[in-house]
């Protein structure tokens, strides 16, 4: 049998093996994940949860795989917990006890907290308190303008003394099993916590703690307060961004409650602060912290690359 060459130039099995590889492994091999210090601050990054949060529960951490890709190229990062469900200021000040400590056992000056949710501004009292430890926040989906969700929960609890309690025994109920599963012993209160979160309240706590925030809604605010420290946000705005992760037809859900551009839990207004990295990635809430288990969009911006492109910029900035 005679076998017939292929034409000059046509590429061969071995070539098109090799091109198949270099295709399909090349999202993986970028120069950013080639540099062993890309993500190397010059402060250690402290990852603080939002509402509901924890830090690792079987193996599995808040962050998923974002701790591990930002250490991948020379961060120091250090993932707290603090209460899943409480107030603003009792949060921040659990916050700053930890952060006291890595400060003492590490000898670094300060650190830059990355806050997720209600992390936003938990992360904004520590900064506005205890300026000295704080080189930068970055919050991210942070609820820095309240939310309409918030405001449904609490109104929703008000019209019934019997409903509300029955929602807060539930939450508290919730934040307590994290808590133990997590290892903490962490008080929990899911009146004070949610009511945090409305917009009447934020508004109060951002009259006592301004740094950072935007003149007015919607808007910008200072990238280095008065306080010294950089303020830096982004959010999604999407709500179902993959077909097969189940907690995105509940924020399908919750999404329907807020007349504007948001990610399933805070409008996309709300999450502004200092300077406004991008508010429009194709991520809703859970996908901001690379949830659940990594399903997102493939049309956008991997999660952890945020992560790392913004511990770029610190490092950048001498932070």
């Amino acid at each position: 049998m005679i076998r017939r060459k292929p034409p000059t130039g046509f590429p061969g099995r071995a070539t098109l093996y090799a091109l198949a590889i270099l295709l399909f492994t090349t999202p993986f091999f970028t120069p950013n994940c080639l540099a062993d210090d890309y993500t190397r601050t010059r402060y250690p990054i402290v990852l603080l949860h939002g509402m509901a949060g924890f830090d690792d529960i079987l193996g599995i951490n808040y962050w998923y795989r974002i701790p591990a890709r930002l250490r991948a190229g020379g961060a120091e990062v250090y993932v707290i917990q603090v209460s899943a469900f409480n107030q603003t200021e009792v949060r921040g000040e659990q916050a700053a006890r930890q952060i006291e400590a890595i400060l003492a056992t590490t000898g670094a000056e300060k650190v830059n907290i990355i806050g997720h949710s209600h992390g936003g501004p938990t992360s904004r009292y520590v900064a506005s308190v205890y300026p000295q430890y704080v080189a930068s926040v970055t919050s991210v989906g942070g609820v820095n303008w309240g939310s309409p969700v918030a405001d449904l929960s609490v109104g929703v609890g008000q019209s019934s003394g019997l409903l509300q309690l029955l929602m807060n025994s539930a939450a508290n109920a919730l934040g307590q099993l994290l808590d133990f599963l997590s290892g903490g012993q962490l008080p929990q209160n899911a009146d004070a916590g949610i009511l945090s979160l409305t917009t009447a309240d934020t508004l109060r706590f951002n009259a006592i703690y301004p740094e950072g925030m935007p003149a007015e809604y919607c808007g910008e605010g200072a990238e280095l307060a008065d306080n010294g420290v950089y303020y830096y946000s982004w959010t999604g705005n999407r709500l179902v961004t993959h077909l097969a992760d189940i907690s995105d037809y509940f924020l399908l859900a919750s999404g329907q409650f807020i007349p504007e551009a948001n990610d399933g839990l805070v409008p996309t207004c709300s999450a502004h602060l200092g300077k406004v990295l991008r508010d429009n990635y194709r991520m809703n809430h859970l996908d901001e912290v690379d949830q659940l288990l990594g399903l997102h969009s493939i049309l956008d911006t991997d999660p952890p690359v945020v992560f790392r492109q913004q511990a770029n910029r610190l490092q950048l900035m001498g932070l």
